[in-house]
């Protein structure tokens, strides 16, 4: 019994432990947005998916990767410039299938305004080429070591599935773009760091030393700051990109068009396989109706 109870002491011991590590980290609520995608019936706005890829595009290309979408991906049934038919007016072959990512002319324009390596030549040499619609979204960099070496040692993650890999992953990034603020008092950001108080960081070794008392523990007349630092700047700011719609250019725009488009990106079929459960859920509605009609018809003069 006595070892039973010291093996019970030191589980209690070390799950409090854990706790207080827990404590430490803690951020604020997520921010709660609509989210056109949300329920059942929900699926992707066009419209918003458009401008998130240009928020992808015109600001966080220049550091994240999305090495698992093409330029085909973006044409798809579902994506932000799918085409059920040919705008007019273009002067397009009768024969061209525009539903077809391949024959789509917005997703050719677009793969042909960024330059792919390919290769190698007849010499044996890489080369730049405009590219396609099968090809990938070439990274911003050559390497993990060059990614890291831009990024004073951070390596910035792949956009690909970042709204699959994060908690509540569309509320997540919006919330990081929008959670950007001065530290408090009690903590102090290194140099080339920035305080997020969305960011699942720890912001107990910061805590500066007048803030500490003799066994290192911050005050009890003070609080831990929730959130983290970590070395992304704050990548958006009033008017930084142009939207040709008229969509408002505000922080809180872009951030919510980025995390859709994020969303799609992680979830590309979302909307057919939506349509497709509404279908099951319908028949599976009326089969039970059907079943339940046939089975007061075959007892009803049973009592």
């Amino acid at each position: 019994m006595r070892k039973v109870l010291i093996q019970l002491s030191a589980a209690l011991a070390v799950l409090g432990g854990a706790t207080a590590v827990a404590a430490e980290g803690e951020t604020k609520p997520l921010l709660h947005h609509h989210w056109h995608s949300d329920g059942l019936f929900g699926e992707y706005d066009k419209a918003q998916l458009q401008r998130g890829y240009q928020v992808y595009r015109e600001v966080c290309a220049a550091c994240h990767s999305m090495e698992l979408v093409a330029f085909r991906h973006l044409g798809d049934k579902g994506g932000p410039y799918y085409l059920a038919k040919c705008p007019e007016g273009l002067g397009l072959p009768e024969s061209t299938d525009c539903s077809n990512p391949v024959q789509n002319p917005i997703i050719k324009s677009l793969a042909a305004s960024f330059q792919v390596t390919d290769g190698p030549d007849d010499a044996g040499d890489m080369f730049q080429r405009p590219g396609l619609p099968a090809d990938y979204f070439p990274s911003p960099y050559e390497n993990k070591n060059q990614a890291k070496a831009a990024n004073g040692g951070a390596y910035p993650p792949d956009m690909s599935l970042l709204a699959k890999a994060r908690h509540h992953g569309p509320s997540y990034i919006y919330s990081l773009m929008l959670g950007y603020e001065e530290p408090p008092a009690t903590i102090e950001v290194p140099a080339s760091q920035y305080y997020n108080v969305f960011y699942p960081g720890d912001t107990s070794s910061l805590v500066k030393e007048e803030y500490l008392d003799d066994h290192g523990h911050i005050l009890e007349d003070h609080e831990l700051p929730p959130g983290g630092v970590f070395k992304m700047a704050p990548p958006l700011s009033e008017g930084v990109i142009t939207y040709e719609d008229g969509s408002p250019e505000t922080v809180e725009q872009y951030a919510a068009d980025v995390a859709a488009f994020l969303t799609w990106a992680a979830e590309p079929k979302m909307d057919q396989r939506k349509a497709q459960g509404r279908f099951v859920l319908l028949f599976l509605i009326i089969f039970a109706g059907i079943v339940y009609a046939s089975y007061r018809q075959i007892w009803r003069d049973v009592h």
